[in-house]
């Protein structure tokens, strides 16, 4: 692996926000990982130097017997045990439960208060409107963001899953009315999902100072190499990662990793994970982990810094 880059450790600023290079996902806790194992990786996240959670009020509603809000309870069950409340960096997403559906003002207002109470705390880091939705003028959710904001129970906002257009209304909005403006945004972006980010969406990113925190980041977990030809994976993501293979791009990209990654003696998701972290705007990727050891090559991403030459191996077999 290649020597430590001060710039690969260096924090990231979101907004007031100082969130470590790698977000934790946690749509795993409360789903494929329990309890137990959610809190031994994020005890093995924090002991590796990370701090910046991402959950959502809906995870895991998808799961048969659950009702969304599991994340946040694992999680919230986490920090009341721990104790490390301030040094922590907790984002989660409102929008997309099933009792809590779209953005008006009434439903950001009520949501909120369910995701303090799961997450036992007072405060929210960063609040994601988890999907847009054009029903909604951007001024209602905006204002009623920043409300949250005044009251102390949120401290930034961000925006999942929005396109261009709505993005830049929304700045506009908030640079002219001089409430809480979106610091972040976590957009669908990976090596071999380019499409739905680069372009217009960074562009309006980019020149409006806008951090992204991209999600799917090792795309369901195709972007760790154990999905090949003929390989049958025991994972409950594994008919969404075995699709990229139906592609001449993923199977591209994989080579490209293979040789990446055995320039560094690294895990090609260590590689997918630096690629990204390499990309203009990208602030911090989200990558989940069910148990500590695939916790391991996601933290390494801290300790590689790709050369020229090969994010330019990487760009051509993903393009």
């Amino acid at each position: 692996m290649s020597a430590t880059s001060n710039n690969s450790r260096t924090p990231r600023a979101l907004g007031s926000l100082s969130v470590s290079p790698l977000s934790l996902g946690g749509n795993v806790f409360g789903w494929t990982a329990d309890e137990a194992e959610s809190f031994a990786v994020l005890d093995a996240y924090v002991a590796g130097g990370g701090n910046f959670i991402d959950t959502a009020d809906v995870y895991s509603a998808w799961v048969p017997g659950n009702k969304g809000g599991e994340s946040e309870t694992v999680l919230g069950n986490w920090l009341a045990s721990r104790g490390h409340r301030d040094d922590i960096v907790i984002a989660t997403k409102v929008g997309a439960h099933p009792d809590y559906k779209g953005l008006s003002a009434a439903t950001i207002k009520s949501a909120v208060e369910e995701s303090l109470t799961r997450l036992r705390t007072d405060y929210i880091d960063l609040y994601y409107t988890h999907y847009d939705d054009e029903s909604v003028e951007v001024g209602e959710f905006l204002t009623a963001l920043d409300d949250l904001v005044r009251a102390g129970k949120v401290r930034e906002i961000g925006a999942s899953n929005i396109s261009a257009q709505r993005l830049a209304e929304s700045l506009a909005f908030s640079d002219r009315e001089g409430v809480a403006r979106y610091v972040a945004l976590q957009p669908h972006y990976n090596l071999v999902s380019r499409d739905t980010y680069e372009g217009e969406l960074a562009d309006v990113a980019a020149r409006n100072g806008v951090s992204a925190v991209p999600y799917y980041a090792l795309a369901s977990g195709f972007l760790t190499g154990k999905y090949r030809p003929g390989a049958a994976v025991d994972s409950a993501r594994s008919g969404k990662a075995a699709q990229y293979l139906s592609t001449d791009r993923g199977p591209r990209v994989l080579e490209a990793l293979d040789t990446v990654a055995a320039a560094h003696g690294a895990e090609l998701a260590t590689v997918a994970l630096a690629w990204l972290a390499a990309q203009p705007t990208v602030a911090a990727p989200i990558a989940s982990a069910r148990t500590t050891a695939q916790l391991a090559p996601l933290l390494a991403v801290t300790d590689l810094t790709l050369t020229a030459p090969e994010l330019t191996l990487l760009n051509e077999a993903s393009a």
